[in-house]
C-alpha cells in the first residue's frame, strides 16, 4: 500500500491487468465481458479470510504483468511464495507473467494504474481460484517525495490489486553495499500482500487494536492501517523506501534475517481470521 491503504486508494505498494479486444463491428464477440470481475472489484482487506483459508478458495492464481526489464527475480517470488504457504492455507500457488509495453510516463497515479488494469488483466477469481494482478511499473508513483528523499515502493488499491514501482526500488539499492534487488522486492511483496491479508485494521480484526498505528488528518487523530510494533512487517515506514532500506541493513549487521518480519499481534490477528 504505499504503504496505506484504503479501500481504493491504498498503502504502500499496487498492480495493474491488461486485457485486448477488437472492435470490428457493434456485434464483435468479446470473450472478456463474459467474466465475472465482481469478486475481483471490493475494497482492500475484504478477501483476507478467503485468502489465508480454504474454506471457499483452495488456489491462488498471480498475473504478473512488468515492463521489459522490471519482471520480478526468481528469488523475490520465491521468498514471496513462502510468505504465502506460511501464513495461509493455500496448497496451489501459481504465477504467470506478462510483459508490457512502457507507460511512458514518469510518474503514474493509482487511477492511472487502474486504467492500465483494466485495459490488460486476464486473471480474475472463478471457482476455487482467487485471481490476483500485480503490476511491476518503469515509473514512480505520483505521491513520491523527493524533497523529504520519500519514495513509494508499492501500493494496494482492490482486494486482488497490487503496483510495485520498480524504478524506486532500483535506484535505492544502488546505494546499498548489503542489500539486493530480490530482497527489497521481496520485501514490498509481502508488505503490500499483508494489507490484502486486512492487516493493519484492514479486514482482519486487530485482538489488540492499540497495535496500529496513528496519524492526523484535518485535526484528528485516526488509524494509520501499520502496526506499531518496532521492526514488524506491516511498519508505516515500509512504504517508503530509505526507511525500509536502513532497517533490512541493520538486521544484516546484526546477523539477523534481513527482510522484516511480521510481530506478534499481526500474527494472531491473521490466525484468528483463519490463516496459519
Amino acid at each position: 500500500m504505499k504503504m496505506k491503504a484504503r479501500p481504493f486508494l491504498s498503502s504502500m505498494l499496487v498492480l495493474f491487468f491488461f486485457l485486448g479486444c477488437s472492435k470490428d463491428s457493434l456485434d464483435t464477440y468479446d470473450p472478456s465481458a463474459l467474466i465475472d470481475k465482481s469478486a475481483n472489484l471490493k475494497g482492500i482487506g475484504a478477501s483476507a479470510h478467503d485468502i489465508l483459508s480454504n474454506d471457499k478458495y483452495d488456489k491462488l492464481h498471480f498475473e504478473i504483468a512488468h515492463v521489459a526489464g522490471f519482471r520480478p527475480s526468481a528469488e523475490a517470488l520465491a521468498g514471496f511464495e513462502d510468505f504465502l504457504r506460511t501464513r495461509t492455507f493455500k496448497a496451489e500457488i501459481e504465477f504467470i507473467f506478462i510483459p508490457l509495453s512502457s507507460p511512458n510516463k514518469e510518474t503514474l497515479t493509482l487511477k492511472d494504474v487502474d486504467a492500465l488494469e483494466k485495459a490488460n488483466r486476464s486473471v480474475y477469481t472463478q471457482g476455487k481460484t482467487l485471481g490476483f494482478y500485480i503490476y511491476f511499473t518503469d515509473a514512480l508513483a505520483d505521491t513520491d517525495k523527493k524533497d523529504e528523499n520519500l519514495v513509494t515502493l508499492g501500493a494496494v488499491y482492490r482486494n486482488t490489486s497490487m503496483v510495485i514501482y520498480g524504478s524506486s526500488i532500483r535506484k535505492l539499492v544502488r546505494g546499498s553495499s548489503s542489500i539486493g534487488i530480490s530482497e527489497l522486492e521481496n520485501a514490498t511483496l509481502n508488505h503490500e500482500f499483508g494489507h490484502l491479508l486486512g492487516l493493519v485494521n484492514l479486514g482482519t480484526t486487530p485482538i489488540d487494536p492499540d497495535h496500529e498505528g496513528i496519524k492526523t488528518e484535518d485535526g484528528k487523530t485516526v488509524g494509520n492501517n501499520h502496526c506499531n510494533a518496532a521492526g514488524c512487517l506491516m511498519r508505516a515506514e515500509l512504504q517508503f523506501g530509505n526507511s525500509v532500506l536502513k532497517s533490512m541493513e541493520t538486521n544484516r549487521s546484526k546477523g539477523m534475517a534481513a527482510l522484516p518480519q511480521l510481530d506478534s499481534h499481526c500474527l494472531l490477528d491473521l490466525r484468528a481470521n483463519g490463516g496459519r
